[in-house]
């Protein structure tokens, strides 16, 4: 039996470890700027709202209460612009990691099927690829890919880690490709209260997708703009038949999203105050930080 670890790349931050050690032994300590994950506290109404629920002795379901997804779809249709979405239009899901890493085998890719994605890229969507036993490719435009063999299109925006903004109408340009070359799109947007340079729009957004969401999916997670990256809190919007699919599938594994959380996550998607403070304390330690890269040359 061949073991499915064999396909896969070193995991990124074993690659690191050495690395680390090497700056450790700097007389003057390191700043750790390996991993990002959230040091700033989980705001407190999140963690209330946590503890509130904590006596759930039941199973919860995989596609979440009736709150949650409430609180999905308004959240998606007053934040990101999206029109006429309903709780078919939205899925909980345990993380957007295994999200990312899972999605080709659940979408029943393989052998033959090409998976794209962002040259420059979080490591997971060439995860997700390996898994399955297809094929990943890169690319710098999307558009510019050969479309034959293409199952699944990731998009990222803004970029985890450059970055970069896809602007409304690029998103419109590549949205309108994949559709005519039937090529599905699932647009990590984990970053979009993140944008710095530029505003991000979401590709649930009208004028990106006419109005439906045929052949698109969004993915959102509440690690870094709530900084519950412990809590495991993120959830997937767009083409409801896309997401019945996934739906099935994931009631048969059991990827389900504590009942606790799911009450955290109501009361995080309701709040925007929380937000805009974690994203003015991330604001000024990237301008110390880029102050201090450009100082040194870079």
């Amino acid at each position: 039996m061949s073991a499915v670890s064999s396909r896969l790349p070193v995991f990124p931050w074993d690659k690191l470890a050495p690395y680390k050690s090497t700056a450790q032994a700097h007389p003057d300590g390191i700043v750790d700027l390996s991993v990002g994950t959230p040091v700033d506290p989980v705001p407190e109404l999140i963690q209330r709202a946590l503890v509130a629920a904590a006596d759930s002795p039941g199973y919860p379901t995989v596609w979440g209460t009736e709150a949650l997804r409430d609180a999905l779809t308004g959240w998606v249709e007053r934040r990101l612009g999206a029109v006429g979405v309903t709780h078919a239009n939205v899925l909980p899901v345990v993380g957007s990691k295994e999200l990312v890493a899972w999605l080709p085998t659940q979408l029943g890719l393989g052998a033959g099927d090409k998976v794209a994605y962002p040259r420059l890229a979080y490591p997971t969507y060439e995860v997700g690829a390996r898994l399955c036993g297809a094929e990943p490719v890169v690319y710098d435009d999307p558009t510019e890919l050969d479309p034959a063999g293409l199952k699944l299109l990731w998009l990222n925006s803004p970029s985890n880690p450059t970055g970069k903004v896809l602007s409304k109408d690029e998103l419109t340009r590549i949205v309108a490709w994949a559709r005519e070359h039937g090529v599905l799109v699932f647009s990590d947007e984990c970053y979009l209260e993140l944008g710095w340079d530029a505003e991000p729009v979401s590709v649930l957004h009208p004028d990106v997708c006419g109005g439906h969401y045929d052949g698109i999916v969004a993915v959102h997670s509440l690690s870094k703009r709530s900084n519950l990256a412990g809590y495991r809190a993120a959830f997937i919007a767009g083409d409801a038949a896309v997401l019945g699919e996934l739906l099935l599938i994931r009631k048969h594994g059991g990827m389900m999203t504590a009942a606790p959380v799911q009450a955290a996550t109501v009361a995080a998607l309701g709040d925007d105050v929380h937000v805009s403070e974690q994203r003015a304390r991330y604001a000024d330690r990237r301008l110390a930080l880029r102050a201090a890269l450009e100082a040194h040359g870079f």
